[in-house]
């Protein structure tokens, strides 16, 4: 009995969260779609994802935002989870566009508002694409854009940390700017890459000192990403799902 009444208060939680994140998401789109100005946008949906933390059961604790560079940079965060955007959408300044799976970019409503945001897609499973992306992406680093990528490009249900696509250490490196890693812990818990309904935990984002490139040519971009994958794992305590040497060095 007493299983059985976990459960269903279980589920009452999960739907309750939900239904709030739901109104919380749609409120956030109505205020910043027809608002003027990027950075306006941008702290609109910053102060939209913080209080969705607010929710009893559920906290975001940001550690070492100093480590940030005044100067443009490339975030780097690994993947666990649909929550992990609005993790960071929270815990970073609003002057970073988030580099997105152009799949994100056609869910309705979802989609217009990231546009908004200033977001960049990039498909991939259009070979055809990939070099014209990478080239505007170079592009927005060389620009002075501060950007935020997830190097492995999805997230799976095993536990650890996936291979890394070389696409952000390549604008990094043609950009010469540095590359942040970024941790995200929790998420998983929260909202379960397998499906089903949020949980209430408590999540974290650490943000570890900046790697800077050493070098140039494929070889200095893939000793990039190495040493940044490093130390995500280091602080991650999450097992290595990518053979040694497997990372993709497009």
């Amino acid at each position: 009995m007493r299983t059985s009444f976990a459960v269903v208060l279980q589920w009452l939680s999960g739907l309750c969260y939900s239904l709030a994140w739901f109104v919380l998401g749609l409120a956030t789109l109505i205020a910043v779609v027809p608002v003027p100005g990027l950075e306006r946008r941008r702290a609109l949906a910053r102060a939209g994802a913080r209080t969705l933390f607010c929710l009893p059961g559920l906290s975001l604790t940001v550690r070492g935002l100093e480590q940030l560079p005044q100067t443009p940079c490339v975030v780097v965060a690994n993947h666990a989870s649909y929550l992990d955007g609005a993790v960071l959408q929270a815990a970073l300044p609003p002057r970073f566009a988030f580099v997105i799976k152009h799949e994100a970019g056609r869910v309705p409503l979802v989609g217009l508002m990231l546009r908004r945001l200033g977001s960049e897609f990039v498909d991939r499973f259009n070979r055809s694409r990939v070099p014209q992306d990478a080239r505007r992406v170079v592009r927005l680093a060389g620009a002075g854009q501060a950007l935020v990528m997830f190097p492995e490009g999805t997230f799976v249900n095993r536990v650890g940390l996936g291979r890394f696509h070389a696409g952000a250490f390549v604008a990094a490196m043609r950009a010469e700017v540095p590359v942040v890693p970024v941790v995200i812990q929790g998420t998983r818990a929260v909202l379960p890459p397998s499906g089903g309904l949020p949980r209430p935990g408590p999540v974290a984002v650490t943000i570890l000192p900046a790697v800077y490139p050493d070098g140039t040519g494929r070889h200095a971009t893939h000793r990039l990403l190495l040493a940044a994958r490093a130390v995500m794992l280091a602080q991650l305590g999450e097992p290595d799902l990518a053979p040694s040497g497997s990372e993709r060095r497009r």
